[in-house]
């Protein structure tokens, strides 16, 4: 009987011995807390690892708290603008427990107490904006919700360490109202943009046919001052050719010593030229013309009755030399005349006019000729057969 009751005894107090060592030990998982309250006041908190406690004393409070850093995302709330529009936000809050014996004294749900706070914070930092700059500032909305939850929550044993919004949902009809601003800037936009390249396009336009135009004057210009200088040249060229080739007819006209025949001929034969033109209605005929018809008419009329041509004229040194008179002669103011030949005819015939010419063209003109005296006093007046008055031959019109 006695070792019945020893047994059931020792089975006790194992038991026992058993019970209090698992009330004792209490193992906390990482990134946990536990509080210890001690005849139901807290008497310490448990890390984790291995803890020992004092069974039936001490009780555990659980759940134990979680030390990790939470996300809460709250439902939309409504919030009203400065400019009077409701506005749900909805916010996405990441915390932390820093304390675990504030958390769990503190406040009775820490979750619910920073929704509410959230919630509240927010309508007071929308409140103070107008729904476009609360549209457009979600970082300072941020900012302000963080700094003004962080310091609420740090008496519950709490950090927020980031509070983002996820969704500013207006009203339906200023949606619609916003799309059609938006709309309507865009195509602002889009029209300024055109009309911005459109005047860029008409300014460059405008500036290459300028510079075109400026370029091309240019270009004329020289082209013209090119031609003007060619034209001179040309000009100076043909100038000098006609002086030589006027030198060498003169020398010519001259080393020859033409005879009375050849004269008229020559001038018979510019007699036409001279009636040329629609202008010329007009020309006066000197009385020197007489002598030379005579000489034309003695030279075809003598080769009428010779049967041989005539002799070929002497040379100018084989000619008589009148006395008083040199056998030299050259270009000078007037050729020596030599036997058979008129001075004065030959000497208006070879363009170095005389008393009769210029006293013709000086009536023709309607004046004297500057130089040329009075045709009275000139010793062609004392040749009867060259004082006649010039007669005046019209034209064929």
């Amino acid at each position: 009987m006695s070792t019945l009751v020893l047994t059931i005894l020792l089975v006790v107090f194992v038991a026992l011995v058993v019970l209090v060592i698992s009330r004792s030990v209490r193992i906390v998982p990482q990134a946990r807390a536990g509080i210890v309250e001690r005849f139901g006041r807290y008497h310490r908190t448990l890390y984790p690892g291995l803890n020992l406690v004092t069974p039936i004393v001490d009780r555990v409070q659980m759940p134990l708290v979680d030390m990790r850093e939470r996300v809460v995302n709250f439902p939309p709330s409504p919030a009203i603008t400065r400019d009077n529009l409701v506005v749900h936000i909805d916010t996405v809050i990441y915390f932390q427990v820093t304390d675990p014996k504030a958390a769990t004294y503190e406040i009775a749900d820490y979750i619910v107490g920073v929704e509410q706070l959230t919630v509240t914070t927010l309508r007071n930092v929308v409140g103070g904006m107008d729904l476009e700059t609360a549209l457009t500032s979600r970082d300072q909305i941020n900012t302000e919700l963080r700094h003004v939850l962080d310091d609420a929550t740090g008496k519950w044993g709490l950090r927020v360490g980031r509070v983002e919004l996820r969704a500013i949902e207006p009203p339906a009809s200023i949606q619609d109202s916003m799309e059609k601003q938006m709309r309507a800037d865009r195509d602002k936009r889009a029209a300024i943009l055109s009309a911005e390249g459109s005047k860029q396009s008409a300014i460059l336009t405008a500036e290459g046919e300028r510079q075109a135009a400026v370029l091309k004057a240019r270009g004329e210009s020289e082209a013209t001052v090119l031609r003007a200088e060619a034209e001179a040249k040309a000009q100076a060229a043909r100038a000098r050719g006609q002086a030589e080739a006027i030198t060498t007819v003169f020398k010519a006209i001259h080393d020859g010593r033409p005879d009375q025949q050849l004269l008229a001929y020559q001038y018979m034969q510019m007699l036409p030229q001279i009636a040329q033109g629609d202008a010329n209605k007009v020309w006066i005929v000197p009385s020197e013309i007489g002598k030379a018809l005579e000489g034309i008419g003695g030279l075809f009329g003598g080769t009428g009755d010779r049967s041989s041509v005539p002799a070929a004229p002497a040379e100018p040194s084989e000619l008589p030399v009148p006395s008083g008179r040199s056998a030299a002669s050259g270009p000078g103011p007037e050729f020596d005349p030599p036997i058979g030949r008129h001075a004065g005819l030959e000497g208006w015939l070879a363009g170095r006019g005389g008393p009769v010419h210029d006293r013709a063209v000086g009536d023709h003109e309607g004046g004297p000729v500057p130089g040329a005296g009075d045709a009275g006093t000139s010793p062609f007046n004392d040749d009867p057969s060259l004082v006649q008055r010039p007669a005046q031959v019209r034209a064929p019109v």
